[in-house]
């Protein structure tokens, strides 16, 4: 729930683009955006509230404005969940892990986004070591660590432990994919 609790909030882009916003989703996952926004989905919905189209896909590909999208079946523990590849970069975060058929969706991106929660062990997010070794492996040039906890470190001494082609994400980052 902690990645949809802001729909709620796309009330205000509905006013200013005077139409729905498409959601994107597995079925189960739309399924609880449905349960969690209940009233968004009703004959005679209360005016104001969010107007949300559902758009499923079950990991096959899919446009969006012209760009195809690439799903990748990821596990957060024992919950299947999507990342996501358009054209050269690839978007994963609250993975643990990545079977090697989905690893395949990854290999030629130039650039991957990937969730490096903490140093430490833990249930459902990999590891800096972890996310390292899939960075190694899939052998992408650059990489940035999202989905990052406090418990990580100070991003300046985080910083000095990466490989080169790997940098921390940051609120306004700008990614630039040549």
């Amino acid at each position: 729930k902690d990645h949809i609790a802001g729909l709620d909030d796309v009330r205000a882009f509905n006013f200013l683009q005077m139409r729905d916003m498409p959601v994107y989703g597995s079925r189960a996952t739309l399924g609880r955006v449905s349960e969690e926004f209940y009233y968004s989905f009703t004959k005679d919905p209360y005016p104001g509230v969010p107007r949300l189209t559902k758009i499923p896909f079950e990991n096959s590909s899919f446009e969006i404005a012209g760009l195809t999208v690439i799903p990748i079946l990821v596990m957060h523990h024992k919950m299947p969940v999507y990342g996501f590849r358009i054209g050269d970069f690839t978007y994963i975060t609250d993975a643990n892990y990545i079977a090697e058929e989905e690893r395949e969706k990854i290999v030629g991106s130039k650039v991957l986004v990937l969730n490096a929660l903490q140093k430490e062990g833990h249930l459902s997010h990999f590891t800096l070591p972890q996310a390292l070794e899939v960075i190694g492996e899939l052998g992408v040039p650059q990489a940035y660590l999202t989905h990052i906890s406090h418990r990580l470190g100070l991003h300046a001494s985080v910083e000095t432990e990466l490989p080169v082609n790997v940098s921390l994400a940051y609120d306004g980052l700008t990614v630039e994919i040549i």
